[in-house]
């Protein structure tokens, strides 16, 4: 399975890809996005192609998207949702699921502690995946995101595996 991870942003959106086989787990590429200018329609359009050429090249089969973290700056925060709704709409529309995670939820799986630092993160996925070179702190946020979902979806099928192993 390649797994898509997109850590949402107006001005870099980060993204990382896994393949995962089993319990293995492997880097396949990483990167940013950039939405550049001042305009906010521009960066998202931006945006949008950008994402889209990251599909074409790569294929993935599912999507994982962080979760708005909503803040004190209301205005902020509702412009970071319209570049998390490019992040949803790119493989949505390129036919793949794509699965949500809070951001403490990425953090307690990958670090093992919902609060963790950035740099917490990005060591952690260093580990997972010696020797990779990753395009920045939002590029690692986004390998995290895809980590996260790899290890609910190799759950989520022992489940359904043993839930059909029960006659259920």
């Amino acid at each position: 399975m390649r797994v898509l991870g997109i850590d949402p942003g107006l001005r870099r959106m980060g993204w990382g890809i896994i393949d995962v086989s089993g319990s293995r787990i492997s880097h396949v590429a990483n990167g940013t996005c950039t939405g550049d200018g001042t305009d906010l329609a521009n960066r998202l359009c931006a945006l949008f192609a950008q994402l889209q050429i990251v599909l074409r090249e790569h294929a993935p089969a599912c999507a994982a998207v962080e979760h708005t973290f909503v803040n004190k700056d209301a205005a902020g925060t509702l412009k970071l949702g319209q570049a998390r709704a490019v992040a949803l709409l790119v493989p949505a529309q390129a036919g793949l699921p794509v699965a949500e995670y809070a951001p403490n939820q990425v953090k307690k799986v990958v670090v093992g502690v919902g609060h963790a630092a950035k740099a917490q993160v990005d060591h952690m996925v260093r580990l997972q995946m010696p020797g990779i070179q990753i395009a920045g702190p939002d590029a690692a946020d986004a390998l995290a995101i895809a980590l996260c979902h790899a290890h609910h979806a190799r759950f989520a099928g022992r489940l359904d595996a043993a839930i059909a192993r029960a006659g259920g």
